[in-house]
């Protein structure tokens, strides 16, 4: 199938065969069609498989269909769950929209008020939005919502996990009745499934993959290390393979910035971001890394929402996640857009039952290799059985070397 079968307008399909693509990935093969229809959506797949281009495209296409309107408001309104990933869809709506007569406007915190409040005034047809802010908009009476025909919410069950479920619900009241909604989660769980039912109109229901699989094009690994030698272990780890660009997770803001201090003391270009750091900061990061000025991002759940690194290859959890969905989440950000990655995992004594309950989510049997050192009668539960591998702290292998090959489909960040 190609992007000329799904029914898009001319001027669509040219703005994506000038971003190189013509392959539509399943996702968005799928959910394209139903949201060109009208219907609303439940949509799951593994992250980085083009979730963006899906409900951007038919967002963009039903939009210029319905004729332009003087003067304008808010047609269209898609929330995400953190700034980063709002500045992503924003992108990926103007780069699809280049060609249309649609404007695009931003709003998320962490930056001044000021600028936003002269950009909603001069009208815009698509609003792009974290909750939080969206809410301080709606409070100062500067933004409103009752012409929206379309709402998108991306990565739902993120917005759900940072508890802007009351957010949520108190913008959903102020649309119209009548509206379409495209509901696209990496996970399927309980709180997504209620939530569809509450505000979504019999949806189609579209998975393209495994309920809460982790990305097939990952390879999952994993040391048992005392917590005290994963610093240790992760230099040797950068310093002995070809590891050009590595993404770490760390569960705390401070961890992040103690952990970068510490690679550049081991001659390890880092920088750290996170929640605490400004939206320019934080920019300035993201740029360093995917300039390739820094070797090393290290990353907090809510900071690295968003994160978007083409053909990155390797993502470390130092600290394991407590939420087993978040791991889901983290190693996403690395076998994208039909590439290929590694995600290593350092589980100390005290982290073997979340690994466990990530291995019992993702219904994989994650090799571990015992690192030098480790103590197992500290373990407060028992450690995953060691997989594959035959030596004490040995590197895992390079990537595949179909990692640097840039596949034809519409990626996440497009």
């Amino acid at each position: 199938m190609s992007f000329d079968q799904l029914g898009l307008s001319a001027d669509l399909l040219r703005a994506v065969k000038e971003q190189g693509y013509d392959t539509p990935s399943p996702i968005q093969a799928r959910s394209i069609p139903s949201a060109l229809a009208g219907k609303d959506l439940l949509a799951s797949a593994q992250t980085g498989t083009g979730k963006t281009a899906a409900f951007t495209l038919p967002l963009l296409d039903r939009l210029t269909a319905a004729g332009p309107q003087k003067p304008r408001r808010v047609r269209a309104l898609v929330l995400t769950p953190t700034r980063e990933l709002a500045v992503q869809v924003t992108e990926s709506v103007r780069s699809y929209g280049k060609h249309l007569p649609l404007k695009c406007t931003a709003i998320y915190g962490g930056v001044g008020i000021g600028p936003q409040i002269r950009d909603l005034e001069r009208g815009t047809d698509i609003l792009v939005a974290t909750p939080g802010r969206l809410m301080d908009h709606m409070q100062r009476g500067t933004i409103k919502l009752d012409n929206v025909d379309m709402l998108v919410m991306d990565e739902a069950d993120r917005m759900l996990d940072m508890g802007f479920l009351p957010a949520i619900e108190r913008i959903v009241k102020t649309l119209p009745k009548q509206h379409q909604t495209l509901l696209f989660s990496a996970t399927f769980s309980p709180s997504i499934t209620k939530l569809a039912n509450r505000f979504l109109n019999q949806p189609e229901v579209i998975e393209t993959a495994q309920r809460n699989a982790a990305a097939a094009a990952v390879d999952q690994s994993a040391f048992m290390v005392d917590s005290e030698r994963k610093r240790e272990l992760l230099t040797h780890l950068i310093g002995s393979g070809d590891w050009r660009q590595v993404l770490v997770f760390t569960r705390t803001k401070r961890g992040a910035d103690k952990l970068a201090k510490q690679l550049e003391q081991d001659g390890i270009r880092s920088t750290a971001i996170h929640g605490n750091k400004s939206q320019a900061a934080r920019n300035k990061a993201l740029k360093a890394f995917k300039h390739h000025n820094v070797r090393a991002l290290i990353a907090t759940d809510v900071a690295a929402r968003g994160i978007d690194i083409d053909h990155l290859p390797y993502v470390v959890n130092f600290d394991i996640p407590t939420n087993p969905e978040d791991y889901v989440h983290r190693i996403g950000r690395t076998g994208r857009a039909g590439q290929e990655g590694n995600a290593i995992s350092l589980v100390c004594a005290d982290e073997a039952r979340d690994f466990a309950g990530i291995r019992k989510l993702v219904n994989t049997d994650i090799p571990a290799e015992i690192h030098e050192g480790f103590e197992p009668q500290k373990r407060v539960a028992s450690a995953p059985k060691r997989g594959r591998g035959n030596g004490q702290g040995r590197p895992p292998r390079r990537p595949r070397s179909g990692a640097s090959t840039r596949n034809s489909r519409a990626g996440n960040s497009r």
